[in-house]
């Protein structure tokens, strides 16, 4: 996907935008939660956001826990809102090298839609292999 098409998918999100507060730190410790769920809609790993925006380090930490615990053999597929800014982030600064060729990035079903055409083609479930009927919700 050309870097302008990902472009355009980060700045029309809120979830993309890390500047954007949803909770202010002055009256809360902790600014949500983010949660790394199986297929089967169990939490395998939760944790606390404790600065305000939503940050990638905290999907960034989650999948790497979740490789942690896992056969290295195994591959995994990564379903999240914004699967392909995670995905960019990824290769562009280094992050998960070790496991990154055993992920496939996808876009949850329900934010696909909002997504630019061109990365609804790459990220969208329906169209990755691996993911089934699996949709992300």
């Amino acid at each position: 996907v050309p870097n302008s098409v990902l472009d355009g998918c980060e700045s029309s999100f809120i979830a993309a935008d890390e500047k954007r507060e949803k909770a202010s730190t002055t009256f809360f410790d902790d600014t949500g939660l983010v949660a790394l769920i199986c297929r089967h809609d169990f939490v395998l790993w939760l944790a606390n956001m404790t600065s305000a925006g939503e940050r990638q380090y905290y999907a960034l930490a989650l999948i790497d826990k979740l490789f942690q615990h896992i056969p290295t053999t195994w591959r995994a597929g990564i379903l999240y809102d914004i699967g392909c800014q995670i995905h960019r982030s990824v290769y562009r600064w280094g992050f998960l090298t070790e496991v990154r060729d055993r992920i496939a990035f996808a876009v949850s079903v329900f934010h696909a839609y909002q997504h630019q055409w061109a990365c609804q083609l790459c990220y969208h479930p329906r169209k990755c292999d691996g993911f089934g009927c699996s949709d992300g919700e």
